[in-house]
């Protein structure tokens, strides 16, 4: 484990391989689960600000979601996640032509039409963060559907951490991620070569 500030990590972002690929999991995570995109709550009015500005680039049924659900769901715990269509995919995710699910909101931030790239827990992925007193503990969330993207990273050599370097800036910031870094070399020196 790894603790830094007020984090604490698990030694699979370091230790474990990952690059998102698309071409094969056709964005699975946007549609597998319990419930939509986990949403902090801070996350809420950027959400409501942003909406009309995503709204063009849902689909019909997610449009319908949000209409019938609002913005976002608070579940039994208190915690929010983002609607789903049918209990399925979230409202915000839309299919490409390959039939691919893409983030409504991340299509409005990359055409600069907002700033707010997306939930931070759908850009972090698979890193999921618990919330603690006084610490926030980030693992890697293990998933099928996710295999092929730990082969591919694999193949490529990038650790989770590295892969998911730019979500973890956005959190933590670029001095957080340097330390970060400087710990993992620390502690790749203290491995015993086999």
């Amino acid at each position: 484990m790894i603790v830094l500030q007020n984090t604490v990590l698990s030694d699979d972002l370091k230790d474990k391989f990952f690059v998102c690929n698309l071409e094969k999991c056709k964005g699975a995570c946007c549609v597998e689960g319990d419930l939509g995109a986990p949403l902090d709550k801070d996350e809420l009015p950027l959400l409501a600000e942003a909406y009309e500005y995503v709204k063009p680039f849902m689909s019909v049924e997610g449009i319908k979601a949000v209409e019938e659900q609002g913005l976002f769901v608070e579940d039994f715990e208190g915690d929010y996640s983002t609607p789903t269509i049918g209990d399925r995919e979230c409202a915000y995710a839309i299919y490409d032509e390959n039939l691919t699910l893409k983030c409504a909101i991340e299509q409005a931030y990359l055409e600069g039409i907002i700033s707010w790239k997306k939930p931070i827990s759908c850009h972090l992925y698979p890193i999921r963060i618990t919330k603690y007193d006084g610490f926030e503990a980030l693992n890697y969330d293990r998933w099928e559907i996710c295999n092929p993207a730990c082969s591919f990273g694999q193949e490529l050599g990038v650790p989770v951490y590295k892969f998911l370097r730019e979500p973890l800036v956005r959190k933590y910031g670029e001095e957080w991620f340097q330390e970060l870094e400087e710990l993992v070399a620390a502690d790749q020196k203290l491995k015993p070569v086999v």
